[in-house]
Parts: C-alpha cells; sequence; structure tokens
C-alpha cells in the first residue's frame, strides 16, 4: 500500500504532513492523531515479523521491511505500540516509494517542524532515530544492489 499522495517530492509529502499537524491546537490532539495514523497501517505480514527486521534501540517492537521495486525502496512496518506504529507510518509516507538517493539526502525536518521530537520521552525519540536510521541503512544497502 502506498502511503504517498501522487508524486510530491519528500518535501511537499512533509509540507503536507506539517499543515495536517498545524489543524491541531495541542499536543494531545497531535498524539491521538499520530495513533490514528498508525491504525490505518496495514499490518506487517507474520513473515516479516522476525528478529532480523526487529528495530534495535526502540522500547517497543518495531518491524520493518524493505524491498526494491523498479529502483524505488518500498517500506512496510508495524509494531506492537500504536503510538510508534503511526511514527513509522509517517516516515513510511515520507520514504518509501523513493529512490535510495532520495531516501539518503532526506533531512526529515518535518519531524520537529509539528514538534515530535519535543514531545516524546526520551527513550521514544531514540526509538525514533533507529526507526529512521535502519530505513536510511536500507537505502544505503538497496543502493549499493541497485547499481
Amino acid at each position: 500500500m502506498k502511503l504517498m499522495k501522487d508524486n510530491l517530492t519528500i518535501k511537499e509529502t512533509e509540507q503536507a504532513i506539517q499543515e495536517e499537524f498545524d489543524l491541531f491546537d495541542d499536543w494531545a490532539d497531535k498524539y491521538q492523531y499520530i495513533i490514528e495514523i498508525g491504525q490505518k497501517l496495514p499490518s506487517l505480514d507474520k513473515k516479516y515479523q522476525v528478529e532480523e527486521n526487529k528495530i534495535k534501540g526502540c522500547q517497543s517492537s518495531v518491524w520493518l521491511n524493505a524491498y526494491e521495486d523498479e529502483g524505488k525502496i518500498v517500506f512496510e512496518a508495524d509494531s506492537d505500540s500504536t503510538f510508534v506504529k503511526g511514527e513509522i507510518a509517517l516516515l513510511i509516507r515520507v520514504l518509501s516509494n523513493r529512490t535510495p538517493q532520495e531516501i539518503l539526502a532526506a533531512d526529515l525536518l518535518f519531524i520537529d517542524q509539528i514538534g515530535l521530537r519535543q514531545h516524546i520521552a526520551i527513550t521514544r525519540a531514540n526509538g525514533l532515530a533507529s526507526m529512521i536510521k535502519q530505513m536510511k541503512l536500507y537505502a544505503l544497502g538497496l543502493a549499493s544492489e541497485v547499481k
């Protein structure tokens, strides 16, 4: 399932996310919205919910699978935490169906623009950083395979 609208660039997708979050006045509403985003993310096939796909550094269990499709990387993920599933869904929306070069170059400024990093516990912030790192590592690995 593509979580990306049309053919928006990473920057345009980040801008769209920021505009969605700007509609909420307080962080509790934004937090709930992230949970709702996670609930819309399709469950990851159980065959991919294995130790080798588990993101290290997350307090919750997060599984991330990536594969190449016509030179672009497609991400799919799941988590046992509804909030964390929302976080990974946002990252998938921005980074999935992109070339490895686009993923590696992405600065992901939307995370700070929507206030996410500032409003989560340090353990969650570390987990978020681990998710981003793993997605970029997949891009790096798949970039070398695609060449």
